[in-house]
């Protein structure tokens, strides 16, 4: 394992398992160009992909990490239910057609892409998930766009918490409230949407702490994000920012810094609401 690899900080989920904090994201990135992206963030030391049954592209994700000779349990992948295979054995389905596509035996994180709260079928993909886990399918299992709501509702009824909620968060959406109920139940937070969809990089006063550490602007919400404790999985196709994403452990912000990011938040999504949000 490289010098770049361990350099990457894992966090414990609540079933033992460590995950890479910084990740890279395949949303949007077409199959065709999948394979050369997830090639180049294995060469740079990436060792954490995150992609979905949505985003059309398991497959590529799969054949590239076979092709880099990177040992595979080196990589953690996630993937993602979809939101037209709620339900025990529809979930059950899905988790099939995701491990063909991705050519693997397992995944290292499954999740509930979106809790689809008009269907009322989360809680029963969620047992399912728990089933899945048991049976080897996935090391470890949790959601993505849950608000408090939905996780209290999962717990109540199954008795099991999941290991991650992976939602939109980034300076000008903070989730503070959501992330304050992630400790007290011990569920990891994961930004997705990290520099929200690039609005955050020409920040003024982001540029102004990128300029005081020669660092791009990208590279300062992404430090933000890890010292806070936010897993992180910032999407790129492009080689440079790739690269400059990766670039972001050798040097730290100060708490003023800190400080002057956290006062950024307008409680302003980019994306989907969890409260209404349907599409596949």
């Amino acid at each position: 394992m490289s010098t770049r690899t361990t350099q990457v900080p894992r966090i414990a989920l609540r079933c033992g398992i460590g995950i890479p904090q910084l990740g890279l994201g395949v949303f949007q990135v077409p199959a065709a160009a999948t394979i050369q992206v997830v090639t180049q963030a294995l060469e740079i030391g990436y060792r954490h992909i995150d992609t979905a049954a949505a985003y059309g592209n398991e497959k590529q994700v799969g054949e590239a990490i076979r092709a880099s000779g990177v040992p595979r349990e080196e990589v953690f992948v996630t993937t993602k239910c979809p939101n037209d295979s709620h339900g025990y054995d529809e979930a059950r389905r899905a988790m099939r057609r995701s491990l063909d596509r991705l050519g693997f035996a397992q995944v290292d994180l499954y999740l509930i892409h979106w809790p689809v709260p008009m269907r009322d079928r989360y809680v029963e993909t969620w047992r399912a998930f728990i089933d899945m886990r048991e049976e080897g399918l996935a090391r470890s299992i949790g959601v993505s766009n849950f608000l408090p709501a939905h996780l209290q509702r999962v717990i109540s009824e199954t008795g099991e918490a999941p290991a991650i909620n992976q939602v939109e968060l980034h300076p000008y959406f903070q989730q503070r409230e959501l992330r304050r109920e992630h400790e007290r139940l011990g569920i990891v937070t994961e930004a997705y949407s990290p520099l929200a969809q690039g609005l955050a990089l020409e920040d003024p006063a982001i540029v102004a702490i990128a300029e005081r550490h020669s660092r791009t602007t990208g590279q300062i919400v992404i430090r933000w994000h890890l010292q806070i404790g936010n897993l992180v999985i910032p999407k790129s196709a492009t080689p440079e920012r790739i690269r400059q994403n990766f670039e972001v452990f050798d040097f730290e912000l100060t708490d003023e810094e800190i400080e002057t990011i956290n006062g950024l938040d307008a409680g302003r999504r980019t994306g989907g609401d969890p409260a209404t949000f349907a599409i596949q």
